[in-house]
């Protein structure tokens, strides 16, 4: 018998079709997706066993002892999904051969199993006596663990049993796979995110029908302000009928100008956007984002739009600038209250300090970071790396917690 008549045989010995088997498998890649998903797959799997447990372990970065299990099945009294430490200085099961499933009865004798540290501390507390699964290699050399449990007064695992928890193998690893790039995707964007939000700047992303698809904490607190630039049914808009004319069809161009037109040089837009506030105006640059999608569909991004809040306060991280220029707590202090643009006796009132004493300061910044101009302190800060890190308080002790105004946003730091 061929390889798909075994299969198909196994699945009916197992009291599946075709289509619900395919419907299983399409859960395992739902579950690549949303976590919560594998769970219901796993559930499912539970079911068709007739299991009390159904484990997925997958092994914690950096701690190569532990692992994560995605355990369904009521396990003390936690619900029927719940998460673990997986304890693999215990387990008997390190070593079996790689993408090839397994039993106990496959790896030591039912004395060596019932006498194992493992069993005694785990099995007899939950009842897991017939064990089966897999260690499972992945593409980046990982490994994931499947396992499916049964107390002792159920049946052994047949070979049929065996035979479609094999058929899962492929499945299970091309879908952790799957997970485990768009994690690293996912992180990588948040990674970029922050970097882009501690540089002041606000990302709006648009979809193909000019609807704001995402946008970053800078940019909802600055759509929040409605000062220049507001949402208005989901569409990004400017205060004033002229400035949203031009907005428009900076978006306009953009869409015209995407997919392939963007490998022949298609460059960014901008303009500038008055505030009722009076305020400096925002500086607005549109551009269209490349398409790599293989389908169309609704709700793909096709334009961002980048804003520079001129009068917003600098994010950039006081620690790092400490650490940077080795700066005293009061100068880091002080060289933060300029680089966002007060000048020396507004910063010295707003730290609460004497001007001879903000002076003496800032006298040591300029030794300590070789200007010898304010405007070129400003730059140098405003330049460096430390606004690449987050953002931390470096508060001089007596220095107030509010500001007079001086003409500038309030953004927290």
């Amino acid at each position: 018998m061929d390889n798909s008549g075994l299969s198909v045989q196994t699945l009916a010995d197992m009291g599946l079709n075709l289509t619900e088997y395919d419907s299983l498998i399409g859960e395992f890649y739902d579950g690549s997706l949303d976590p919560k998903l594998m769970a219901r797959t796993l559930r499912h799997v539970r079911s068709l066993y007739q299991a009390n447990y159904v484990i997925l372990i997958l092994r914690v970065p950096d701690q190569p002892d532990l692992g994560l299990m995605i355990v369904v099945g009521d396990i003390e009294r936690e619900g029927e999904v719940s998460y673990w430490a997986y304890p693999q200085a215990l387990t008997p099961f390190n070593n079996p051969p790689m993408d090839q499933v397994f039993t106990v009865d496959d790896l030591m004798s039912e004395e060596q199993w019932t006498r194992s540290a493992y069993f005694k501390t785990y099995g007899t507390v939950h009842d897991t006596y017939h064990i089966m699964g897999a260690d499972i290699s992945t593409p980046d050399g990982g490994k994931l663990r499947f396992r499916i449990t049964r107390p002792k007064s159920a049946p052994a695992f047949s070979a049929c049993e065996r035979t479609l928890c094999g058929m899962f193998i492929p499945h299970l690893r091309r879908a952790m796979h799957v997970h485990n790039l768009i994690d690293r995707s996912e992180s990588m964007n948040e990674l970029y995110s922050q970097a882009i939000s501690r540089l002041s700047v606000a990302t709006i992303v648009l979809d193909q029908q000019g609807k704001v698809l995402s946008l970053n904490p800078m940019a909802s607190e600055l759509l929040e302000q409605a000062d220049g630039l507001k949402l208005v049914g989901g569409h990004l808009e400017a205060t004033y009928p002229s400035d949203n004319r031009e907005l428009q069809r900076l978006v306009r161009n953009a869409f015209a100008g995407d997919g392939n037109n963007l490998q022949q040089g298609t460059v960014a837009e901008a303009m500038s956007v008055s505030r009722p506030s009076g305020q400096i105006n925002l500086g607005v640059v549109v551009e269209a984002i490349a398409t790599r999608d293989w389908a169309e569909g609704k709700g793909a991004p096709g334009v961002v739009v980048y804003i520079r809040d001129a009068v917003g306060r600098s994010l950039a991280s006081e620690t790092l600038t400490k650490q940077l220029f080795n700066l005293t707590r009061a100068e880091t202090a002080l060289a933060m209250e300029l680089a966002n643009g007060l000048s020396l006796e507004e910063a010295a009132e707003a730290l609460n300090v004497r001007r001879n004493t903000a002076r003496a300061h800032l006298r040591s910044i300029f030794s300590k970071t070789g200007v010898r101009r304010q405007t070129e302190l400003v730059r140098i800060i405003l330049n460096s790396v430390v606004a690449l890190g987050k953002p931390g308080l470096a508060i001089v002790p007596g220095a107030r917690a509010s500001r007079k105004k001086t003409g500038l946003t309030q953004n927290s730091a």
